[in-house]
């Protein structure tokens, strides 16, 4: 077998921006949020443009006090063209650190883990290549939105 271990390569970011978290209420798997995504921007070597408004992040609870995130949304390259986008991942903090990120007050990456793996749905054309690959990104929140920093996989 000649295999060599995946190395990350910085491929762009995204800030999203965010409305207030709705509250479903308490379910059987934890409490449901849905987060409608408003927007955003796309920036980074290999991919630029903007989130459109109307996705949403359906994140859920945990009783444990971490979260799964299940984002779903759209971006539009500078081209015109059009990449589904959905964003499954995790983040786990203290009960303290929780309070403080729903509270908006700031918090060190050093105190959440918060990652998440997107699979992007591209047309054929020039924005092909991310149907065809893994990515694995690091989040953050940041002011009233999130920051996703998004590494492919080589």
């Amino acid at each position: 077998m000649n295999s060599h271990p995946p190395a990350l390569e910085f491929a762009f970011e995204i800030q999203a921006n965010i409305g207030a978290p709705l509250r479903a209420g308490r379910g059987r798997l934890g409490e449901r949020q849905h987060i409608v995504i408003t927007g955003g921007t796309v920036t980074g070597p290999l991919l630029n443009g903007v989130v459109l408004p109307g996705g949403s992040d359906w994140a859920l609870l945990r009783d444990d006090g971490s979260t799964i995130v299940d984002a779903h949304y759209t971006v539009q390259a500078e081209d015109g063209s059009l990449i589904y986008v959905h964003n499954r991942g995790l983040r786990v903090s203290s009960e303290e650190v929780l309070q403080r990120l729903r509270s908006g007050a700031p918090v060190a990456a050093h105190e959440v883990y918060f990652r998440s793996t997107p699979v992007f749905d591209a047309p054929d054309g020039p924005h092909a290549w991310l149907s065809d690959h893994v990515f694995v990104a690091v989040l953050g929140r940041q002011g009233s939105g999130v920051l996703i920093q998004v590494f492919v996989v080589r």
